[in-house]
């Protein structure tokens, strides 16, 4: 069997990790993201090649040939980012750490050390596997020699080669000297693209070839080619990886690239250092060896002391229950969780309950498992008949973790749960929105354990058993680990939450929202099952008429959802052009590749329209009805309250907030949600967000105009194009309305003259005239990235705080976070408000003893089913509610509409 030699290009490597991570820090501010990511990969290359000999070689300070041959070689590539070359020497220490040679050679580059490696592996019959992100090193591969790209699981063989470039790897080059290489600043034939590149070399031959024949190519082609034939010697030569190198004093034997055994104290070390504590357990079994760490990200609490032992109790006989409830009576406050038998917060039923009185004491109530253990636990009903009156007890304090799922829960038992003081779910979301809140996560974030997973206790996928089928002694220790947790983690949490007055206003109010929604879905929205059966049917019919537009356009049927034939209609047979490939590097044919195609052509057109159609049944008309909850004849839906960073809820199973609204037959499915007797009153924050915008910029235009009541586009096309109001034509107003909103979403020029269809010197033109206008919102923008970049979040008006975990990064992440802190304090604020108004509402109604009920929110819009005796009541009260809730610089205003359905109110 042939030997191995695993080579890994490190210069291609750090920068890709550099630029792929988010901006990791460890808890002395250092950068880290860089390191974890070259260290991810080079551990997976472990466990996936048993190599013979291996190393990773990275480029060398200082000049090479090939900047004496070309002096502008790479000149156009910035400086290494101060972030990444703080890491460089982290990477290599740990790179040798993990047992790989590391190699640099002064003079020559990372891409000839290798191809001078990979070509003495082949002389010796050794097959190389090069690991690389570099398409150049694409010349290399041989049937001796295969490219890898850990980062995407590409891997490139001489067939891969062909169907990646359109040539073979000893016709990389030519193609190269054809294109260009913009990384290395080395100029290929203007205009010459992948594509013509790789058809000219298939017909030619080679670049010699078609030097000889250049006078055949006819047109601007032609003529750019034959300007670049004079640097072709010259660009055959920089792009030519060398292999011969002299590497003797680096490599004088090939035992030197003979891996070692990791150095477990250096590995120790400088996970201990950069804070990879996941890694640190792998090797110490510790749990709490690291100091916290990403503190540009968000600071993490110091790690409380572990109890000295757990104390975990099942308990199956009545005095050991009755205990636990004295036990719980007695306590300041108790954690409480449940087992249940699914995820579906309306159809699940109770297996078990657990209680956490003190740090590391819990217990399991089992009452609902199978088996041959079932004899030993308590009857469900019995355990609740006698828990009920502490758990509807509102003078009795519980601990949650999503406590609305819980809550959800002992309703279909028949309790009304009561005296949820906190919920460390809502405090892990108030203090870092942008991380994950679940309960194994947190544990392993805030307190250094890890108990026993779901999957671990219960298997996934077609295998996965519920939980009445696992073992009680299993069950015990993850029920009570569960709560134990829980109870720990507030330890942690609350007082992060309690020492900051703006954070503490918004826990109150996510724990009050989360009342609210656990209303509102367990009332649930009544659809028009029989209308959306007609829906289905109109659809259908809509569809196949699509479909024979589309086989008329196409001069032949083809299945519309094959990517395969799709791609082979569009791009084979109609020749239309390539906007972008798949990872596999076959031409896409997504959303975004048809709707720019749909500019010049009318296949792609018609196929957007069929997609539109074909999700809108499959998602709405014909699965509602299928959702409708068989006891209540209602659909309920779920809403994720901690799983977006700006503060929106989620909307899911089924998601009420994308039923398209632009569209005639998406405004068809809203006629579908209808009243259960009297009407649906909608109300919505009339353009909240700009309203948002005029406070927080302080602009005095943006005010006056709010102030006046003005049509906000109107007066905002009136400011940029210098006409009266009553003289703002159309155009002006929609193309003022695309900058109000554009802006505030971080839309540049190329973006604006994108949507309004003119160029990009006109669409500058009207963002400096608009910026001109309303000074204090290009000073708002200026002052929060600043802002943004020194502290890692931004905030709402009320003090929520949205990380920004890429605003230090590098390149595209970097401008998304820049965009991200301007539009987040508005979107954060706006979901704020509608909190604010859904607690409003809802205390009113309660207050009143009204039979309204609230049964939809969605994203500025409250839905609410009426009693038609009490619409004028809600009508006049909702409007005031809703913009009494909090006082800004302008004006709230909230529109009320009033139908039999959705679509009709809104």
């Amino acid at each position: 069997m042939k030997k191995t030699l695993l080579l890994v290009d490190g210069s291609s490597y750090l920068y890709r990790a550099f630029h792929a991570m988010p901006d990791l820090r460890n808890a002395q501010g250092e950068p880290t993201g860089a390191i974890y990511g070259v260290v991810n990969m080079m551990r997976k290359l472990i466990q996936d090649y048993k190599a013979d000999y291996a190393a990773c070689v990275f480029d060398v300070k200082g000049k090479t040939f090939r900047d004496d041959l070309y002096p502008e070689y790479k000149s156009h590539r910035p400086p290494m980012p101060t972030e990444l070359a703080s890491q460089i020497e982290p990477i290599h220490a740990a790179v040798r750490a993990l047992g790989w040679a590391v190699l640099g050679v002064q003079g020559v580059e990372a891409d000839d050390v290798i191809g001078t490696l990979a070509q003495w592996a082949t002389m010796h019959d050794v097959h190389t596997v090069i690991s690389t992100g570099d398409k150049d090193l694409a010349q290399l591969v041989t049937s001796h020699v295969t490219l890898v790209n850990t980062m995407s699981g590409e891997r490139l063989d001489p067939p891969a080669v062909y169907q990646k470039f359109g040539v073979s790897p000893e016709r990389i080059v030519d193609y190269l000297m054809l294109v260009g290489d913009t990384v290395d600043n080395v100029p290929g034939v203007q205009k010459v693209g992948p594509k013509t590149a790789a058809k000219w070399i298939e017909e030619y031959g080679s670049v010699e070839a078609l030097v000889e024949r250049a006078q055949e190519i006819k047109g601007v082609a032609g003529e750019n080619l034959r300007a670049a034939i004079s640097q072709f010697p010259l660009t055959r030569e920089l792009l030519t990886v060398k292999t011969d190198c002299d590497l003797v004093a680096e490599v004088p034997e090939i035992a030197v690239l003979t891996p070692k055994p990791p150095q477990r104290d250096d590995l120790i070390a400088l996970f201990e250092r950069y804070g990879f504590r996941s890694w640190l357990r792998e090797l110490t079994g510790e749990e709490s060896r690291v100091p916290a760490g990403d503190t540009r990200v968000a600071p993490e609490a110091v790690r409380p002391a572990a109890p000295a032992q757990t104390q975990y109790e099942m308990v199956t006989d009545w005095d050991a229950l009755q205990h636990w409830l004295d036990r719980a009576r007695a306590a300041s406050c108790v954690a409480l969780d449940t087992e249940t038998t699914s995820l579906e917060p309306m159809q699940a039923r109770l297996v078990g309950i657990s209680l956490s009185v003190a740090p590391g004491q819990a217990c399991y109530i089992p009452v609902a498992h199978r088996g041959t253990q079932a004899q030993d636990q308590l009857p469900r009903n019995e355990v609740l008949a006698k828990m009920k009156s502490w758990l509807e007890d509102t003078a009795s304090t519980k601990l949650l973790h999503h406590a609305k799922y819980d809550t959800h829960i002992f309703a279909n038992e028949g309790i009304d749960l009561q005296g949820v003081a906190d919920d460390t779910m809502l405090q892990a979301y108030v203090l870092e929105s942008h991380r994950g809140v679940g309960l194994d996560e947190l544990g392993q974030r805030y307190l250094g354990v890890k108990g026993v997973t779901f999957e671990e206790l219960c298997g996934k996928g077609v295998h996965q058993i519920c939980f009445d089928e696992v073992d009680l002694e299993r069950a015990t220790q993850y029920a009570c680990e569960d709560a134990d947790f829980t109870l720990r983690l507030h330890e942690v949490l609350r007082p992060q939450v309690k020492n900051d007055p703006k954070l503490e206003f918004v826990y109150q109010l996510e724990m009050k929202v989360s009342r609210v929604l656990f209303e509102i879905e367990r009332t649930g929205v009544k659809i028009d099952s029989v209308e959306l059966g007609r829906q289905s049917h109109v659809l259908g019919q809509e569809m196949l008429e699509l479909e024979q537009r589309a086989y008329t356009l196409a001069g032949q049927p083809f299945n519309l959802n094959s990517p395969k034939q799709l791609g082979e209609i569009l791009f084979g047979r109609m020749q239309l052009p390539v906007v972008r490939k798949t990872a596999g590097g076959a031409p896409s044919t997504d959303e975004e590749v048809l709707t720019k195609l749909a500019e010049d052509y009318p296949l792609p057109q018609v196929l957007l329209e069929y997609r539109g159609l074909a999700k809108l049944k499959s998602t709405y008309t014909d699965k509602l009805p299928r959702m409708v909850n068989a006891t209540t004849g209602r659909v309920h839906t779920h809403y994720a309250q901690a799983a977006v960073i700006t503060g929106r809820l989620a909307s899911s199973e089924p998601n009420l907030q994308n039923i398209p609204v632009r569209s005639e037959a998406g405004r068809r499915v809203r006629e579908a949600f209808i009243a259960s007797g009297g009407v649906i009153v909608s109300a919505d924050y009339s353009q909240i967000e700009l309203r948002v915008m005029a406070h927080v910029s302080n602009d005095a235009n943006l005010q006056r105009a709010f102030a006046a009541g003005e049509d906000i586009h109107r007066a905002t096309a009136s400011e940029v194009f210098g006409v009266n109001l009553a003289e703002v034509s159309s155009d002006q107003r929609r193309a003022a309305k695309a900058i109000n909103f554009g802006l505030i979403y971080g839309m540049g020029a190329f973006g604006l003259a994108s949507n309004l269809g003119i160029t990009r010197d006109a669409a500058q033109s009207y963002i400096d005239r608009y910026f001109a206008r309303y000074p204090g919102v290009a000073q708002y923008m200026a002052e929060t990235r600043t802002l943004a970049h020194a502290q890692g979040y931004v905030e709402t008006v009320f003090g929520r705080r949205l990380w920004l975990a890429d605003i230090n990064a590098a390149g595209a992440r970097r401008a998304g976070a820049e965009r991200a802190a301007i539009n987040a304090p508005m979107q954060g604020t706006a979901a704020d408000l509608i909190k604010l108004a859904m607690v409003a509402v809802q205390d009113w109604l309660k207050a009143e003893g009204l039979q309204t009920k609230m049964v939809m929110q969605v994203h500025d819009e409250l839905v609410l089913d009426v009693p038609q005796n009490e619409l004028d009541q809600i009508r006049t009260k909702l409007p005031a509610l809703m913009c009494d809730v909090a006082t800004l610089k302008v004006p709230l205003v909230a529109e009320v509409g009033v139908g039999p359905n959705w679509e009709q109110a809104h």
